[in-house]
């Protein structure tokens, strides 16, 4: 007896009491969800399909305290109906208001504004979430016919201006942490860091979605390292435009330094890249984002810049920027080290205007048009406050040691001064070296001084995603394919033009997983060139003479596994049906400008806009599409500002429901049978107006009043009651 009591008391003497010992073993409890719930400590939500919507400023559920985790595993939570479309996302998922050590795991979030909004956390882990398919607006940008509506600006977020672009995951006032193996597609905005220090990112997915893969705004500190994060672009067509609209794969402003960014897949991006130092550096000319290291990653095939880095001090080591407009713009970038990279046919490899102390060292060169470009422009924008506090002057370039292969310029120097050219090697380069205003600028064969060793680069992490497995990274830009929706993820099938749109025979390619397809209707058309085959043929379609403008081709695809645009997986072998159509019921305008000045400004009195259309035209033209977009004029005879125009057009249409849009910069009204329906006439940026419109004979008046800067005008009548604002303006 006296033996057991000592066993007993000596086990009694090592384990907690009973209440701490329930907190111990005590598994996480098991919970319904439910909309506007708080979570206060450890649960495991019931696996299953859950609709919790969360209005506008709600979340569906709220985690509040410390040392929590959320388990989500086998958990979908849905804001809005699945078919649904994506700009009518609403609310929050799940908002991690304040504390510390908090954890969410394994959950998939699905139709919200944000997915995952995290506020004042200190420890936040979010591992093996996707959180795809969230908000995301509608774009305008045809594919031969862009749209200034779809323009990004992430310039300023001290209140948290990002917020209205949505976004997977949204970390502001975040210290510490780790964001792990998450997945992020198919939404506007990844992953975005405010004011968020010293975090993780690694081995996540962030792809597919139509503004920023990831982004930063005031963020130092943080390590980004094995994402894959590519095809995060808009604003491109190839063969008609490449413009990018401000969308990137890697986003980071405003102050963001001391970052470590390296071993990622991110490529096909508006930019690869996209670095600039702030509004309050613009300004004052003090700060940038600065110190930060690109190392071993992969930018290439952005439409615009694999890499942009501007005002700021950065390192660019080891990285590849290929098949874009510059490898790296560096405007206004100082000390800064920009050493053994890949560049190789883009327009320009580097360009940087207003450089100094900047050394390009053991580059490579290879095909692109100029190889670096160095230059100061004699005025600068009056409108910043960055040169009139900082030395702004080209100077004190170092040139060492890079390889020129195939260049038509090696490089070029344009007032600038005291550049230094050394130990290069040349081979098939028309000229090695073209100067203009420059001073002190020597060029000699002798041999670069050896590299040292770098001990401050990052090693790869054990188990993290390679850049060789980001699996559509290296096709060139040619893969970016942007509908109204987004960039196209080649995991369904599709029809998309191969050529520019015509009355009589429009050509389209049949792309997608490896499949069959056949024809099962059409509408409209006359002779198609073939009605089966398999995905990667290009389908002929001639559309009947007098309904070239309202066509349909509707095609079945059986083959691979499919993951639609909406999320919505099919297995292998089911029957997808997909394809293409055309509603062009406005095709036929006849258009008068006009000059307009102080006297006959149109803005405020419109007796004003009456009496400028009794006077002569600058010109008039008949138009086969209404659909106007320039900066400088495109028309022989229209001045640059102070224009308007008038465009009238007859339309039929069957019996139906459909909705009348424009989209204008600076000032548009429109009148259907002499009754104003779209009445925007104070000037604006480029803006999206909606009218419904019936079946029926109608006369389309269209007024427009051009201002000054960017001019666009478009008119387009379609099918159902399409009301999308698309992408937020300016904050």
């Amino acid at each position: 007896m006296r033996a057991a009591f000592r066993i007993s008391v000596a086990l009694l003497c090592c384990v907690p009491p009973t209440g701490a010992l329930a907190q111990v073993s005590r598994p996480p409890a098991v919970v319904r969800p439910r909309a506007g719930m708080v979570v206060t400590e450890s649960v495991r939500i019931e696996p299953g399909r859950w609709m919790l919507p969360a209005p506008t400023d709600t979340a569906a559920i709220t985690v509040r305290g410390s040392n929590i985790t959320l388990d989500l595993s086998g958990v979908t939570l849905l804001g809005t109906d699945p078919g649904a479309p994506p700009d009518q996302a609403r609310g929050v998922a799940i908002l991690i208001d304040g504390g510390a050590n908090i954890r969410v795991r394994a959950g998939r979030v699905r139709g919200y504004r944000v997915g995952i909004l995290a506020r004042g956390t200190r420890g936040l882990t979010l591992d093996d979430n996707d959180l795809s398919y969230n908000w995301k607006p509608r774009l305008f940008s045809e594919r031969e016919h862009e749209s200034l509506v779809d323009w990004l600006s992430h310039h300023h977020n001290e209140k948290d201006e990002w917020l209205r672009f949505g976004a997977g995951a949204y970390l502001s006032d975040v210290t510490g942490g780790e964001i792990r193996g998450n997945r992020i597609e198919q939404g506007m905005e990844g992953l975005m860091l405010v004011r968020s220090d010293s975090v993780l990112i690694w081995n996540n997915t962030i792809e597919f979605n139509s503004g920023v893969g990831i982004g930063l705004y005031r963020s130092s500190a943080n390590t980004i390292v094995h994402n894959h994060a590519s095809y995060n672009v808009r604003g491109y067509s190839h063969g008609f435009y490449r413009r990018g609209q401000d969308s990137a794969d890697l986003l980071l402003y405003e102050q963001s330094s001391r970052n470590v960014v390296a071993f990622n897949s991110m490529t096909h991006g508006g930019d690869g890249l996209f670095l600039w130092a702030g509004q309050s550096t613009m300004d004052t000319g003090a700060g940038g984002a600065n110190d930060n290291l690109f190392y071993a990653n992969d930018f290439s095939f952005a439409p615009t810049n694999a890499m942009e880095a501007t005002f700021s001090r950065n390192r660019f080591i080891g990285n590849r920027a290929t098949g874009s407009d510059n490898g790296l713009w560096g405007g206004y970038s100082f000390a800064s080290e920009i050493r053994d990279n890949t560049f190789g046919g883009n327009r320009t490899g580097i360009a940087i205007e207003h450089g100094q102390d900047n050394l390009i060292a053991g580059n490579r060169f290879d095909g692109d048009s100029v190889a670096i470009n160095l230059w100061a422009n004699p005025i600068e924008p009056s409108d910043w406050g960055y040169p009139r506090h900082r030395d702004t002057r080209s100077r004190d370039y170092r040139i060492v040691g890079n390889r020129f292969t195939g260049n038509r310029v090696a490089v070029r120097v344009a007032g600038s001064a005291n550049v230094g050219i050394r130990g290069n090697t040349v081979t098939s380069v028309d000229t090695v070296l073209a100067r203009r205003d420059s001073s002190d600028v020597t060029m000699t064969a002798d041999p670069a001084p050896p590299s040292a060793a770098d001990s401050s680069l990052p090693s790869p992490r054990p188990g993290g995603l390679r850049i060789a497995d980001d699996r559509l990274a290296a096709r060139d830009r040619s893969a970016i394919l942007v509908d109204e929706w987004g960039p196209y993820d080649w995991r369904f099938p599709r029809l998309w033009p191969v050529a520019a749109a015509t009355d009589s025979v429009n050509r389209l390619r049949v792309l997608g997983p490896p499949g069959r397809w056949r024809v099962v209707s059409r509408r409209g058309v006359t002779s198609l060139s073939k009605t089966r085959g398999a995905v990667g043929d290009t389908l002929a379609v001639v559309p009947v003479g007098a309904s070239s403008a309202d066509w349909e081709v509707i095609l079945e695809y059986r083959g691979a596994e499919t993951l639609s645009q909406r999320g919505v997986r099919r297995r292998a072998g089911s029957p997808v049906r997909f394809g293409y159509s055309r509603f062009d019921p406005l095709r036929d305008w006849q258009v008068a400008f006009f000059a307009w000045a102080d006297s006959t400004d149109p803005r405020h009195r419109p007796e004003r806009f009456e009496a400028l259309l009794r006077t002569s035209p600058l010109v008039t033209r008949r138009e086969r599409r209404l659909d106007y977009m320039w900066y400088r004029p495109t028309i022989p005879a229209l001045p640059a500002e102070r224009f308007a125009a008038v465009a009238t057009t007859t339309v039929s249409l069957a019996p139906g429901t459909y909705t009348l849009r424009t989209i204008s910069d600076d000032a548009v009204r429109v009148r259907v049978d002499g009754r104003l329906v779209i009445d925007h006439w104070a000037p604006h940026e480029s803006a999206v107006d909606h009218a419904a419109i019936t079946g029926g004979r109608h006369e389309i008046r269209v007024e427009y009043v051009q201002v000054d800067g960017w001019v666009e005008l478009r008119a387009e009548i379609v099918r159902g009651s399409d009301v999308s604002e698309g992408s937020p303006g300016p904050h």
